[in-house]
């Protein structure tokens, strides 16, 4: 938290979270758009989809001057979706700076083929009052295994509808593989509307129940959210 990445955002996910923050990346669109200057929304668009080279060239154009950002950032949508596009753009990049993942957590055997060419995963558990669906426990729990190799953390969004058993439930499996792994707990974004948005109370009995199998549980809310950054 509080450092600069470069973000190249997927299209397409294999979810529907209710409170998912970029419903317009669940689609793939005709035209993709990149930030000509950091911070100032003034945006290209460009016909989708990005070739290879070409998305190169728009990565390497914010990466000076060197070491200002501290990764690159693959985020969504799910970008593990495309992960035949992963496995030949990255080769190409990641010495170049280190390569962040963030993953919904599904995928397992999608991670698995790309896991070497990444270095550090942002990975969300899901919980069935969030996505509106049956719990992924296993899928999620396969898929952290693999992640365990890397550097991981796990974050959890929740709402005031999320049940203190689905946080534990997954606190627990967290727990079995490591307790050390860092979780993040974060309320849903403000932008939702207020009546699922968690009371200050449950927030802090969230983190007191996460806290009894985990070292390192901390609640941070979207900072790019409340920066107006992209």
């Amino acid at each position: 938290m509080g450092e600069r990445q470069v973000f190249v955002r997927f299209a397409g996910c294999n979810l529907n979270c209710q409170y998912c923050d970029t419903p317009q990346a669940l689609v793939i669109p005709k035209e993709y758009k990149i930030e000509v200057t950091p911070g100032k929304h003034d945006l290209l668009q460009f016909k989708n989809p990005v070739a290879i080279p070409q998305l190169l060239e728009h990565v390497r154009s914010y990466l000076k001057p060197k070491g200002l950002h501290h990764s690159l950032c693959l985020t969504g949508g799910e970008p593990l979706l495309q992960v035949d596009l992963l496995k030949n753009f990255l080769p190409q990049i990641k010495d170049e700076l280190p390569v962040y993942l963030e993953t919904n957590g599904v995928l397992p055997k999608h991670l698995e083929e790309i896991i070497d060419l990444i270095d550090i995963v942002s990975f969300d558990i899901k919980l069935a009052s969030s996505t509106g669906l049956s719990s992924y426990m296993k899928e999620h729990r396969q898929a952290l295994e693999i992640a365990y190799t890397k550097k991981v953390f796990v974050k959890i969004v929740f709402l005031r509808e999320t049940r203190v058993k689905e946080l534990d439930d997954a606190v627990k499996m967290m727990a079995e593989i490591d307790p050390e792994i860092p979780l993040v707990l974060q309320p849903v974004t403000p932008t939702h509307t207020i009546k699922h948005r968690p009371n200050p109370d449950q927030i802090l009995a969230f983190q007191a129940v996460a806290k009894r199998k985990l070292k390192d549980v901390r609640v941070i809310p979207q900072v790019h959210k409340i920066l107006g950054q992209l």
